[in-house]
């Protein structure tokens, strides 16, 4: 069976990164073009930085496009969690300047006319993986709005759907309820998940579970290897470890990418979901109705994962790592 073909709409950041990475290992995805979304960082940094990882790798004809540097109806705000000063855990990424890897690249096209376009040359074909706030999604939609037909299927790290404790510890928006990248861009949100997208999310009670983790195997496994993805991901560990933060926080992205490889990793769940667009309290925040009594008529419903198997899911990651070159 030949890989995928996907789109991948990302905020890199170092999660970000790893993902990527994971969809570039060879036989994982045919990655049709990559797209760059104001998230973790602005979109023209995360450009950037999508660059520097795609020259690390040594893939230079990948399609690409840039988003707008601000969500549909708000300002931009600030990410909390510090990804480094250039985003990339200031591991000193290639410098695509000296390398040359700017020359040969190819030309940015603007991130919504990108996706209706190689979503139109394949369509049907087309799973759109979107690791940050779906700015971009919502506005290639309004451009083209049968997009939701023509695209196979939408996978999305994003928002949290009560499953269990833990989203309610790690809460990445700017307030206790809500996830980071639907914070960011509720409206975008709310806009595609009424859209009617085959759309299956991975929020906060799959990609903050422990379950995650590297353990001491993987970490020597991939210390030993000369792979640029394997010496990537350790050194995020070490940032990470250097600032009291958990190894999850390196591999959350990746699971939107192990799941479109292999989609035995995950189980979901059909749920009716709302998005807060108004309250300063718990904007971002996903409302799932599960009610027996007086639900709400005309809710979306999407596919929310519910578990993962983390060991699964890490022999996919380590494994792809390892066979980069």
């Amino acid at each position: 069976m030949s890989p995928r073909k996907v789109i991948i709409d990302t905020d890199p950041g170092i999660d970000d990164s790893s993902a990527l990475m994971l969809a570039l290992a060879p036989g994982n995805l045919d990655v049709k073009a990559i797209t760059t979304v104001s998230g973790n960082l602005l979109a023209s940094t995360c450009t950037k930085n999508a660059k520097k990882v795609l020259s690390l790798l040594g893939k230079a004809d990948i399609p690409m496009g840039q988003g707008p540097e601000k969500p549909i109806a708000r300002p931009f705000p600030r990410d909390p969690f510090f990804h480094g000063s250039d985003g990339l855990a200031d591991l000193n990424m290639p410098d695509l300047e000296k390398s040359g890897w700017e020359n040969i690249s190819p030309e940015v096209a603007y991130a919504p006319d990108l996706i209706v376009d190689t979503v139109n040359q394949h369509e049907g074909d087309i799973t759109f993986i979107a690791l940050g706030p779906l700015t971009n999604l919502a506005l290639a939609c309004l451009k083209d709005p049968q997009l939701p037909q023509k695209i196979s299927k939408v996978i999305i790290i994003g928002g949290s759907f009560g499953f269990n404790s833990v989203e309610a510890l790690h809460a990445t928006g700017d307030n206790p309820v809500s996830e980071w990248n639907i914070y960011v861009d509720p409206e975008a949100a709310d806009f595609v998940f009424k859209a009617d997208f085959n759309l299956t999310a991975i929020g906060m009670d799959i990609f903050c579970q422990p379950c995650i983790a590297m353990n001491q195997q993987h970490r020597i496994a991939l210390k030993g290897s000369k792979s640029p993805a394997a010496k990537f991901v350790m050194g995020v560990l070490e940032f990470l470890s250097s600032r009291g933060q958990g190894d999850y926080c390196a591999l959350i992205d990746a699971l939107a990418v192990a799941y479109a490889i292999d989609e035995s990793i995950m189980t979901t769940q059909k749920v009716d979901v709302a998005v807060e667009c108004e309250s300063k309290l718990s904007l971002g925040q996903i409302i799932v109705d599960r009610r027996k009594n007086f639900k709400w008529e005309g809710l979306p419903t999407i596919d929310a994962v519910d578990t993962v198997d983390g060991e699964k899911y890490l022999e996919i990651l380590v494994g792809s790592f390892l066979r980069i070159e």
